[in-house]
């Protein structure tokens, strides 16, 4: 915030007014005070979502982005890199106002919720996507204003496909079925909801390839209501907390018990040179290295586990398990 700096001659004048009695330094306070009441506040960007809910929405997508990547390098065979890079709200012609006049737009239903959404692919992304597709490189260049039907309906099915791993990333919010409605290239002929309306905007990082971009998730707030309640930390803490119950720990302890381990026990070892070893004939002895007083050592998936010494059970070689060996990580 910037401040009004007073020079020498207005600072001298200020402290001779209040000397002199012409200017009353409590009166001075008060304004200071009433003053630091009043502060603009602009209506047409009223903030409905709480830093709690954005900070909710950044883990969803988070999750989302990483199934982006996944779906983005198994389809087109290349490298893909997607991040989330912001979480915003803005009103909806701000957002409109900010893209450029020409984009790819994909226009999607979230049924049972009400309204749409909007994603916004830097054209430079999705012409990488579509010379992939084709065969290519993956060059991401951008010749929106002579997108061909041929190239529109490749690019249309292929975010289709692509947008709908929103739906298992919000499993965990509501379960939505996702259908592909528009596909436009002129922001101008999308009118969503009121210019004034709330929107959420997810910028993403997009890398795939050579080539670089951003795609931008537009999402009303007349979707985002009657879930808005589920973004919360609370929510996400009480739906982890449910998660864990008593029959599922039985169950799973139960389970982890039938896992099949290797366990071994080295009687002992040695260390011989390798003319020692050419030269092995039958009846020669190898001196081991384990006093026979001395515990052996068994090793449970090749970590060791217990102290024992040897012996016989019912005409079976067996060990004895005299104590067990903890760790630092056990201790």
């Amino acid at each position: 915030m910037s401040e009004d700096v007073l020079s020498q001659g207005e600072i001298d004048a200020l402290l001779s007014a209040i000397s002199s009695g012409e200017m009353d330094a409590d009166e001075l306070k008060e304004q200071e005070k009433e003053e630091k009441k009043i502060r603009d506040y602009d209506f047409k960007r009223a903030l409905r979502f709480s830093k709690d809910q954005i900070r909710g929405l950044t883990r969803v997508h988070e999750n989302f982005a990483r199934l982006l990547t996944s779906f983005f390098a198994g389809q087109l065979r290349t490298y893909a890199d997607i991040t989330v890079a912001s979480v915003d709200q803005v009103p909806y012609e701000e957002f409109i106002r900010s893209m450029p006049q020409r984009t790819i737009l994909n226009i999607f239903s979230v049924d049972p919720l009400e309204g749409r959404i909007m994603y916004e692919v830097n054209p430079n992304i999705a012409y990488a996507v579509l010379d992939r597709t084709l065969g290519g490189k993956g060059q991401g260049i951008n010749k929106v204003e002579n997108l061909t039907e041929i190239e529109s309906r490749i690019m249309s099915r292929f975010f289709e496909r692509a947008f709908e791993t929103l739906e298992e990333a919000w499993e965990s919010l509501v379960e939505i079925d996702l259908t592909l409605e528009e596909f436009e290239v002129n922001p101008q002929f999308i009118q969503m909801v009121s210019p004034n309306e709330t929107v959420v905007i997810v910028s993403l990082n997009v890398t795939v390839g050579d080539s670089s971009g951003m795609i931008n998730i537009c999402i009303p707030h007349m979707v985002l209501e009657p879930i808005i309640s589920k973004l919360s930390v609370h929510y996400w803490m009480q739906n982890e907390s449910s998660k864990s119950n008593p029959e599922d720990y039985q169950h799973l302890s139960k389970t982890l018990t039938k896992v099949d381990v290797e366990s071994k026990v080295i009687l002992g070892e040695s260390d011989i040179s390798i003319e020692e070893f050419l030269h092995l004939d039958e009846d020669d002895v190898i001196m081991l290295g384990q006093k026979i007083d001395e515990p052996l050592t068994m090793y449970v998936n090749d970590e060791p586990k217990f102290h024992v010494q040897p012996g016989k059970s019912k005409r079976q070689m067996a060990v004895q398990i005299l104590g067990e060996i903890r760790g630092d990580e056990d201790e």
